[in-house]
């Protein structure tokens, strides 16, 4: 078949480290343009694709009838608008997470990519982290009986250091929240469907970071019920001195169950802890081969680093989801269900109160 070519939209860190090596996995893609705001970043990912047609304004980019899809790895305030121009350009879209700066924006992306007829999807990365997928299905199996409790925590140790258009809310819209607890956010929804009701917090230790100023919090806490009767707790922080920071760093998950519990550590060892009914002690259970990889994915599981190289399955999905004309998993109906937690986070964190989450219609 024709070679899908992708445009890149947003060339920093994420493409770099997670969009470019997962395409090159894909036979099927090419990246046939980049586009990025800052010179200096367009050049370094040039440089490192070898892609030669380079844009600063995506509204050109989108021009080019050789571009079938886009990925956007920008900053979060552009992600709705950008979305919605290539959507209306008949190209499918892979957008970073948060996928927008509130569930308004985030939905009006998914109608818009559904009435288009394009694929469309939310990049919850570590929805593809081989221990969180056998973990998902050990839950939704019954292995663990009726879920009572869900607790993630995701630590990280930044320290004072500038977090660039991350600690800038006109651009991110929130920060830790978005950052690393929106994929957590992702993982309640998986695990144990919706949301009921929710109290939260949000704080900022550091009001200037290496000299510039923040206006967006660095810990975030929630605590959640579930329409299936579970609790959720969860928190997030860029403040956990000593942690570490990225894939080395506190990425943690557990599900307490009437006959069991199970618990996963983002490990270099593919592996969850269980707990049975009984016992005092969890044990160590190698995640099997079939949850090593995404379904159909051509990655060799025994290549690469583990703490990274589940991460390039994201950008396989979204090709074979537009190879084989079906649903991406997740879509960004999946981004705006996360964008209502997020925003009813914030709302409770402003009111100081337990807030019912209401989910709205898909298509209202």
């Amino acid at each position: 078949m024709e070679k899908i070519g992708i445009a890149i939209i947003g060339c920093g860190g994420i493409t770099l480290q997670n969009h470019l090596p997962g395409l090159a996995l894909c036979p099927q893609t090419r990246v046939v343009a980049l586009c990025d705001s800052d010179p200096a970043t367009l050049q370094r990912a040039s440089q490192q694709c070898g892609v030669t047609a380079c844009y600063t304004d995506y509204n050109e980019l989108l021009k080019r009838s050789d571009v079938t899809a886009a990925i956007i790895a920008t900053p979060n305030v552009v992600h709705a608008p950008i979305a919605l121009a290539v959507i209306k350009a008949g190209k499918h879209v892979l957008c970073e997470k948060p996928l927008a700066m509130n569930s308004k924006e985030a939905l009006e992306m998914f109608r818009a990519a559904e009435a288009a007829g394009v694929r469309h999807m939310t990049a919850f990365t570590y929805r593809f982290v081989p221990a969180f997928r056998y973990l998902a299905h050990l839950v939704k199996s019954g292995a663990i009986g009726q879920p009572y409790h869900l607790r993630v925590q995701r630590f990280q140790d930044w320290g004072q250091r500038n977090l660039g258009w991350r600690q800038v809310a006109r651009l991110a819209g929130s920060g830790e929240l978005g950052d690393m607890l929106s994929h957590r956010l992702d993982y309640a929804h998986v695990l144990m469907g919706q949301v009921k009701s929710l109290v939260a917090d949000l704080h900022r230790f550091h009001d200037v970071r290496e000299g510039q100023a923040s206006d967006l919090e660095d810990w975030v806490a929630i605590v959640s019920r579930f329409t299936n009767n579970a609790t959720g707790v969860f928190e997030s922080t860029k403040l956990a001195t000593g942690r570490g920071e990225s894939a080395r760093s506190q990425d943690y998950c557990e599900v307490n169950g009437s006959e069991g519990t199970v618990v996963y550590f983002m490990s270099a060892k593919p592996e969850l802890h269980l707990g049975r009914r009984g016992s005092s002690t969890l044990e160590s259970v190698p995640v099997p081969k079939e949850f090593l990889k995404w379904p159909r994915s051509p990655r060799d599981p025994s290549q690469g680093d583990p703490l990274f190289s589940f991460r390039y399955d994201q950008n396989f999905e979204f090709v074979d989801a537009i190879v084989n004309q079906r649903p991406c998993v997740p879509s960004f109906l999946d981004g705006a269900r996360v964008q209502e937690l997020m925003d009813t986070a914030m709302q409770s964190a402003k009111e100081k109160r337990w807030l019912d989450v209401r989910y709205a219609e898909p298509w209202k």
